[in-house]
């Protein structure tokens, strides 16, 4: 199922409240060049431009130890320790960050690195896949609190915005 605009909005939204965006190299990879590329295409939509636009123009970091250079501008690869970095970057001021990609948030969630969580549930059973919170380990049951949601009523995917307790 593609998103519609009404999707897209709201993940242009995100993007663009992010300071920084954090990927693992899968999902990097994924991201670019694709959407570089989008961004220079007058003939795509409008709404895949404006996201394309400001996913190119937004600061990132990949964490890898095999990327060997990044394709996409504004971005920095890290291969140094996740948590280290991640605890850097937090004590930034004003240092929004948006974690897409299953490895590195699993890896962040089970660090206690994670305040602020957006999950979007889309309508479709898919059977197999790559599941969130697979093979993680907790120290304790987290608790969160529900502080927005969102259903897209065209599509029926449902936005869920929880923050840590």
């Amino acid at each position: 199922m593609v998103p519609n605009e009404e999707l897209f909005d709201y993940y242009l939204q995100l993007v663009r409240d992010a300071g920084l965006l954090v990927y693992g190299r899968k999902t990097y990879q994924l991201m670019v060049p694709y959407w570089p590329e989008i961004a220079k295409n007058p003939s795509e939509t409008k709404a895949d431009r404006e996201f394309a636009q400001a996913f190119d123009s937004a600061n990132k970091i990949v964490f890898s130890r095999s990327l060997e250079s990044a394709e996409g501008r504004n971005t920095r690869i890290v291969r140094s320790d996740l948590r280290d970095e991640i605890v850097k970057l937090k004590e930034e001021e004003g240092n929004n960050m948006l974690v897409s990609g299953v490895d590195v948030s699993s890896q962040l969630i089970e660090l206690g690195l994670v305040d602020e969580y957006r999950f979007v549930v889309a309508p479709i059973l898919a059977g197999e896949g790559r599941r969130l919170l697979e093979g993680v380990s907790l120290p304790e049951k987290l608790q969160l609190r529900l502080v927005e949601s969102h259903v897209f009523k065209k599509s029926g995917w449902i936005a869920l915005h929880y923050l840590k307790q």
